[in-house]
């Protein structure tokens, strides 16, 4: 399986699966948990989440859903911006470890910038790190400027940067993505396939028709094309999951990217970074 690594964690899947929205509808639980767990057993260890997610409602799904398996999952989560002070990152950690019913998280991040000074949300992330509360730590929603004042802020411990990544939205690609490869930081793609809203037909169906896969396998092979992108898409039922995790073994051509690019041409100059 292609993998990257991540600083105190080693090597991960470059496929993930992420949970937004997941546990929130009775009627959905079942199969969405059945997805989680097998998505585990198809080597999608890293499942994300976020204590924004459902109000803690998802973290929640993700605990019990995952019951037994959680020395086999790289299990991600985000603070709310106005939780990432010196006070209350610790209980908002420990809130999520509560709800996830585990004694630590893999990585823990930053789900956007808000008004607490970077240096002081770094000095809570070491904190838990040293408390054994997590293993590693990161940011989300970052711009290359917020990165160049986190290092500045001794953030040189951030292992990842999760920003919102797809053919459609290339923007990261001009300035943060190659700064982000310089400093060994690792790239975690949300909505990988704009949320099952990409373009239909065109290049990517063309590239699918090629390959005997479908257009959405397509763009998630092109997210993780690069050594430094992993990808967290989500996957509500098991027949998705399988789809998500074979997309990793797709290599797509040169004659693949070149249509590819044609139909979705990068940047030519920086852009403000997007978010969902």
């Amino acid at each position: 399986m292609r993998t990257l690594h991540l600083p105190e964690i080693g090597p991960v899947p470059l496929i993930g699966q992420g949970t937004w929205n997941m546990g929130e509808v009775a009627s959905r639980r079942e199969s969405e948990a059945k997805a989680l767990r097998a998505g585990v057993e198809l080597g999608l260890t890293v499942v994300h989440t976020a204590e924004m997610y459902g109000n803690g409602a998802t973290e929640s799904f993700v605990g019990e859903a995952l019951a037994g398996l959680r020395d086999q999952v790289i299990l991600v989560s985000k603070a709310y911006p106005e939780n990432a002070s010196r006070g209350r990152l610790e209980q908002a950690c420990e809130a999520s470890l509560k709800r996830l019913r585990t004694d630590r998280l893999d990585l823990y991040l930053l789900h956007w910038r808000g008004s607490v000074p970077l240096a002081e949300t770094v000095e809570a992330m070491e904190g838990l790190k040293r408390a054994g509360k997590i293993r590693a730590w990161g940011v989300s929603n970052l711009d290359l400027g917020d990165m160049d004042e986190l290092a500045a802020a001794g953030g040189a411990g951030c292992a990842t940067n999760q920003v919102l990544y797809n053919v459609t939205r290339r923007g990261p690609e001009f300035d943060l993505l190659p700064a982000l490869a310089e400093r060994d930081i690792s790239v975690m793609a949300y909505s990988p396939v704009e949320q099952g809203r990409l373009p239909r037909g065109g290049a990517l169906q063309a590239v699918a028709d090629r390959h005997g896969v479908t257009a959405y396998q397509v763009a998630l092979a092109w997210a993780v094309r690069g050594a430094n992108v992993l990808a967290i898409p989500k996957a509500a039922d098991v027949a998705h999951v399988r789809q998500n995790r074979d997309a990793l073994d797709l290599v797509l051509t040169a004659e693949d990217t070149a249509e590819i690019e044609a139909a979705f041409p990068p940047p030519t100059r920086a852009t403000r970074l997007e978010m969902l």
